[in-house]
């Protein structure tokens, strides 16, 4: 069966902020900073970081823009 976009869930914008601003200071910042850096949504780049921990082999934003890498 094929998805559309409407029916996979990610973690949305207000959701992720409210999140964030639970967590300490630092990393808060660090989070925004790495968004920044390789230009994706906070939302997208948290999404990412609890997918990682929960799976070792969860796609990351490293598969999707290698060129980060360098």
């Amino acid at each position: 069966m094929i998805q559309t976009a409407e029916q996979i869930d990610h973690l949305d914008a207000e959701t992720a902020r409210n999140f964030l601003e639970k967590l300490p200071q630092h990393i808060r910042e660090a989070f925004y900073a790495r968004a920044a850096a390789i230009e994706y949504p906070v939302e997208a780049v948290l999404e990412s970081a609890i997918a990682a921990s929960l799976d070792p082999d969860a796609l990351s934003f490293a598969d999707c823009k290698p060129e980060v890498l360098d």
